[in-house]
């Protein structure tokens, strides 16, 4: 099975934390943090950097490590690394996802979030 290697944001404003819905692909309309794929010879933080410009055309300050995720899907297995980031700039702009919305720990699971994303979930709830 094919293994594929994240990275993804999860990035904090106050009380609240940034979903996106997705927009395209296998996982369309699955909501997750937004992040993508670490490239060969990439480090994880200038993955994240890159990631989130072409995603959020944003920039973002990355934060504490959180956690390691692996999740096989039907198709390929997913190690996805997950930090606490906080944006440099107020606005972003949504160049893959079709919406986005700002959540706070009650609101978490009020989206229907990727199964991947699951775990981390439970793990920003005992965090917090």
């Amino acid at each position: 099975m094919k293994t594929i290697e994240v990275v993804a944001a999860i990035i904090q404003n106050g009380d609240k934390f940034l979903a996106t819905q997705r927009g395209y692909g296998e996982f369309k309309d699955g909501w997750e943090f937004p992040g993508g794929k670490v490239e060969p010879g990439e480090s994880l933080e200038a993955a994240l950097q890159r990631e989130i410009r072409e995603e959020l055309n944003t920039e973002i300050k990355i934060g504490q490590f959180i956690h390691t995720v692996e999740y096989s899907y039907p198709n390929f297995h997913l190690i996805m690394h997950c930090y606490l980031c906080e944006l440099k700039k107020a606005n972003f702009t949504l160049l893959e996802h079709e919406a986005a919305k700002w959540l706070t720990k009650e609101e978490l699971d009020n989206v229907d979030w990727l199964p991947a994303d699951t775990e981390l979930i439970a793990i920003l709830k005992n965090m917090l």
